[in-house]
């Protein structure tokens, strides 16, 4: 996890298309200069980026479902829960899964845990539109190298996929 870059994820665990989840490994350094103010002798990670870590996971995954072709961005985080505190070099396990995908927005679930135990959880809306630059494209694809995401062709759209209106988002 580099916290001063916001690259959250550290490496893929477990990707399953059909079922459309995805696990991550997030290892929160034993040093950054977050811990310095947050908090001086007691440091934490603090919450929001606990939602950013399940936030990026959960958009490691849409991009993968949609085989890079479109661009997740963070649209809303509902239903945050904190649990406990993480502390420096804890690993975060992220559990994300695809709930909807369809016109435009898609809608996940994340939780994450340590040692097993829950620490967060979420509902993460994402917004999906073309790249606004080939740059980011690129940079992700290296980003989904680095972390081991498993590529190929992603599976036919199923019953998993609705591309109806998310009037309940």
């Amino acid at each position: 996890m580099r916290l001063e870059y916001f690259q959250m994820v550290d490496k893929v665990l477990e990707l399953d298309l059909e079922a459309r989840t995805l696990k991550t490994a997030n290892i929160v350094p034993e040093q950054s200069p977050i811990f310095e103010g947050h908090f001086p002798g007691h440091p934490l990670l603090p919450g929001v980026l606990l939602f950013e870590i399940m936030a990026q996971s959960c958009g490691m995954l849409l991009l993968r479902l949609h085989n890079y072709d479109r661009m997740a961005f963070l649209a809303s985080v509902d239903k945050g829960k904190l649990r406990t505190f993480v502390t420096p070099g804890q690993v975060i396990e992220v559990h994300a899964s695809m709930e909807h995908d369809g016109s435009g927005f898609a809608r996940l679930k994340a939780k994450g845990l340590v040692d097993g135990k829950p620490v967060c959880s979420a509902d993460i809306t994402l917004k999906t539109m073309p790249f606004p630059a080939p740059e980011l494209r690129g940079y992700l694809l290296s980003t989904a190298e680095r972390i081991g995401m498993p590529m190929g062709e992603p599976p036919a759209p199923d019953a998993h996929s609705c591309a109806g209106n998310l009037s309940h988002v």
